[in-house]
């Protein structure tokens, strides 16, 4: 039996004239968590309903443990967990009557002991009878889970599930998927927040446009992009809007104590800081996530231009 969860190749989704999803590529392993980033709008919420059967692809191809994406969606839905943006479940039914229905859904046996075993899971017996519509943002996306997980699926497809939920909340989710994951379940997530990618996935996917950029553990795709970073001391604000006019500077950014500049090619970033007497106090700083992709994301438009 295979070891990956989803492999796809040449994927690609149209809406009308617009490309949404240009061609991409995309692996996920069995235990495996992958981070799924980029802007808004640049195709992770189409790629993932294509993943699970919400919406055919209009080429490529792959599939989903096992299952052929764009002839046995059908087949994929029922192994699937799925999670959409926002809030998808029934406001006016209670956090039970929510759960119950998701269980009646996958025609699940014993569907009321799976009901309260989910309760308990997942620490909901205290509101088993609210309506899940009053319940704070951070345990809506719990009973979310809880009912994405009801039948126990081989892969979870999760759309920015922690956006809008406080930091505890969010602690305490990625909890929940880390256990999920040490048991095989194979998660696919998107996500904003930067520090998730770091603390708690694999490996990330980022796509812009459409079109995937990089992909990897983050210290690969770091090491791939050749980006370097130093640290200022001292650079006036005049000086700052003048570096980030250089070709060799791909960003330069105020931070406490100085200024940060970035750039894919090190001995022309060194030149540049060189010319401008800046390399002699220069600091050799290790570029961040968010160095990387602001970088993946310049470059790209540069390159569409």
């Amino acid at each position: 039996m295979s070891d990956t969860a989803i492999a796809v190749s040449g994927l690609i989704k149209r809406f009308g004239d617009q490309l949404a999803v240009r061609g991409i590529d995309l692996e996920v392993g069995k235990g495996e968590i992958v981070a799924f980033v980029g802007p808004n709008g640049s195709g992770k919420t189409t790629t993932i309903r294509m993943l699970c059967g919400l919406l055919t692809p209009d080429g490529g191809e792959g599939h989903c443990l096992g299952f052929d994406i764009r002839r046995e969606y059908d087949a994929i839905k029922e192994h699937v967990g799925y999670m959409s943006q926002g809030f998808g479940l029934y406001s006016d039914l209670t956090v039970r009557e929510n759960l119950g229905f998701s269980a009646s859904i996958h025609q699940l046996d014993a569907r009321q002991q799976k009901v309260e075993a989910a309760l308990h899971e997942f620490q909901l017996q205290h509101y088993a009878n609210h309506l899940a519509g009053t319940l704070s943002g951070g345990w809506k996306q719990r009973l979310s889970l809880a009912c994405a997980l009801m039948h126990e699926p081989e892969l979870l497809l999760l759309d920015e599930p922690t956006g809008g939920v406080d930091p505890e909340s969010r602690r305490s989710f990625w909890h929940i998927i880390r256990q999920k994951s040490a048991q095989g379940v194979a998660v696919l997530v998107s996500t904003h927040y930067l520090d998730e990618v770091e603390l708690y996935s694999d490996r990330l996917a980022y796509i812009h446009t459409g079109t995937m950029l990089a992909s990897g553990t983050m210290q690969e795709v770091i090491k791939q992009s050749s980006l370097v970073a130093f640290r200022l001391p001292g650079v006036s604000t005049a000086l700052l809007e003048t570096l980030e006019k250089q070709a060799a500077v791909s960003m330069a950014e105020v931070l406490a104590g100085g200024v940060k500049v970035t750039g894919p090619d090190r001995m022309a970033l060194e030149r540049c800081l060189n010319d401008f007497g800046l390399l002699t106090d220069a600091e050799a700083v290790a570029p961040t996530l968010e160095d990387l992709f602001f970088y993946l994301a310049r470059h790209h438009r540069q390159l569409d231009v």
